[in-house]
């Protein structure tokens, strides 16, 4: 098998590792913020939502717990690519897609889990930090979603195939 073809063949059990992290992040977290999600008792500045904060957050607001681990999760996902000093589109797409599944499964995992919460309550009236709703999912979810299905069907273009259509060399 050659080095392309592995890393299809690799996509589900990469996908599957992710769900892991995401199951124990939510853990984490649930200990952390216990039935208050989103921060909302932790000792952490926080920025109300505005209208830049809704084009880019979701119309939730910033708190400086949320600045921290946003980018922590990216960093971790991205220390592989460094410590092998490797990294090329299809790992950058591959590897964003993983994070954009991380966080919807983080999250829904955090309400399934979370004794406070559990599926009865993931609604629009219990879960006033998710603003936007499409049907019984957070709008978040779809959106982040199909940009993972995106990024990994770019991870699994075959190069080759790539060039050929392309005529680039």
């Amino acid at each position: 098998m050659n080095d392309f073809a592995r890393f299809r063949f690799l996509l589900l059990p990469t996908i599957g590792m992710v769900l892991v992290l995401a199951y124990f992040l939510a853990n984490v977290e649930i200990q952390i913020e216990g039935a208050a999600g989103w921060a909302a008792k932790l000792p952490t500045w926080r920025i109300p939502p505005n209208w830049w904060l809704n084009l880019i957050w979701g119309g939730r607001e910033m708190t400086g717990y949320h600045a921290w681990i946003f980018p922590s999760i990216a960093l971790f996902f991205h220390f592989p690519l460094v410590f092998f000093g490797r990294w090329g589109w299809r790992l950058e797409a591959r590897l964003l897609g993983c994070i954009l599944l991380f966080w919807i499964a983080e999250d829904f995992l955090w309400f399934i889990l979370n004794p406070a919460f559990g599926l009865a309550r993931f609604t629009p009236a219990d879960v006033p930090w998710h603003v936007h709703w499409w049907g019984s999912v957070p709008a978040d979810y779809w959106v982040f979603l199909i940009l993972a299905t995106i990024m990994f069907t770019v991870s699994c273009i075959d190069p080759r195939r790539v060039r050929n259509l392309t005529g680039i060399k």
